[in-house]
């Protein structure tokens, strides 16, 4: 029974572990070797999931190597993957293969508002949903962004005295005095990983990303299903 149980395991494993080389021989173009580690340190620089799990694959590579080298007759093996490492690695395998939709994870409904809309409005919806993120429209798409942040800089900007007065004060009011936020539109299909990188990018080159906004094809003219931000990236790393 044992025998049989550390057999399934390796060969759990085993398949698990053909399924990311295959993985990585299909998405890494740039690198001639189909050698796995050579796949993989190629890939660090490109795919966030292989950074996330970069040292875990690379002892999986060292483990696969003396299951197949070593094994010194049918059915026996030198080493033998734990539970825990094969379901690990299987885990792993499954993202790859079938990555969650940035969808799955983005908050939604989005609320999003026209620049006549007024301030007081906007206020209360922070003040009953706790959200601090909101895409500006009009008839022909998205316009702009506004976040809690840049109302407060405003109020702050406005203040006279103790006191200011916001009663008539509507959205397009702050849009001459906000800085330019960065925003990506994709569409309803891409997956966690690739959002995360669209992140990564902008974090490389010095840039915040205020969100991502998904539409059903990723066009600005289209209204948001959900959006995207960093704090939602927190859940993806969250997905052990």
């Amino acid at each position: 029974m044992k025998l049989q149980q550390d057999l399934q395991l390796s060969e759990r494993f085993e398949v698990a572990f053909n399924q990311i080389h295959n993985w990585l021989q299909r998405n890494i173009k740039d690198e001639p070797s189909d050698k796995f580690t050579t796949l993989l340190s190629s890939g660090f620089r490109h795919y966030s999931i292989l950074r996330k799990y970069y040292h875990d694959l690379k002892m999986y590579a060292r483990l696969r190597n003396s299951i197949v080298h070593d094994k010194v007759e049918l059915g026996f093996y030198i080493a033998e993957p734990h539970q825990a490492v094969v379901e690990k690695i299987e885990h792993i395998a499954d993202q790859l293969l079938k990555p969650k939709s940035a969808y799955s994870i983005a908050s939604k409904p989005v609320l999003y508002y026209d620049e006549s809309t007024k301030i007081t409005d906007i206020l209360t919806v922070i003040q009953k949903r706790s959200i601090s993120i909101f895409p500006i429209y009009d008839e022909t798409g998205f316009k702009w962004l506004l976040t809690a942040e840049e109302i407060i800089h405003w109020f702050a900007r406005h203040l006279v005295g103790n006191t200011i007065q916001i009663e008539d004060v509507k959205v397009e009011e702050l849009y001459s005095e906000k800085r330019h936020s960065l925003v990506e539109f994709v569409s309803k299909e891409i997956d966690i990983f690739e959002v995360e990188e669209i992140f990564e990018k902008y974090h490389l080159n010095n840039q915040k990303l205020e969100a991502v906004i998904i539409t059903h094809t990723g066009k600005l003219n289209e209204k948001p299903l959900a959006i995207v931000t960093s704090w939602d990236l927190v859940e993806i790393d969250a997905l052990d």
